[in-house]
């Protein structure tokens, strides 16, 4: 008897727990790694000037067991990934979705993939840290959150973390199934700023004028 059945096809497409509101505020989707990724959205232009926000579910995030000495507090760039401790024996690991395989395998037996139980949005913008006074208490001041702080506790009421990943750019974790939940949240704080969702092109083109 085989099970074969059960595993996916290797040309499934892996969907975001977002997906379905992004479509509604009129996204447009493409394939990329593997992932339907919204790159970008109609009415986009101009949300980085207050606050945007964008799904990056497609991230890897692979979480590590097992003491890493990293400094607690602080998300460090390396190997082409975020790595974000959230105690003394476990650390998340956050890379682009065409280095996660060969990341997993690099770190073996001491990791548990992540990538679909969790969803991730970036925030962005001027008006960010007013828009995440709105559903969380976390604080974020410069002083207590500094550029590549990495903050785990309570998101929209649910447990998820914030990462600092630039002045003005965060990436913020949640559990999937919440997924549409958290959307509405970000969307609604958004929205009372001026502000909306953008694709992860542009982000693309920050990083290319940086």
């Amino acid at each position: 008897m085989t099970l074969e059945f059960l595993s996916p096809a290797p040309t499934a497409v892996a969907r975001s727990p977002m997906e379905r509101e992004a479509l509604a505020a009129g996204a447009t989707l493409e394939q990329r790694d593997g992932w339907n990724v919204a790159v970008s959205f109609e009415g986009e232009a101009g949300r980085l000037s207050t606050v945007a926000f964008a799904d990056r579910s497609h991230l890897g995030k692979l979480e590590l067991h097992g003491e890493h000495g990293l400094e607690l507090g602080l998300g460090h760039r390396r190997d082409d990934a975020w790595w974000c401790p959230s105690s003394r024996d476990r650390a998340l690991v956050l890379c682009e979705p065409g280095r996660t395989p060969g990341l997993r395998a690099e770190l073996g037996d001491g990791v548990v993939d992540l990538t679909s139980a969790m969803g991730a949005l970036t925030i962005a913008g001027p008006l960010a840290p007013e828009t995440f006074a709105r559903f969380t208490a976390l604080d974020l001041r410069p002083q207590v959150t500094p550029v590549h702080g990495f903050r785990p506790g309570s998101v929209a009421r649910t447990p998820g973390a914030v990462l600092r990943e630039a002045e003005d750019r965060w990436l913020m974790l949640f559990g999937a199934a919440l997924g549409s939940y958290v959307w509405t949240v970000v969307a609604d704080a958004a929205a009372s700023l001026g502000g909306g969702p953008v694709g992860t092109e542009a982000f693309a083109e920050v990083h290319a004028s940086a």
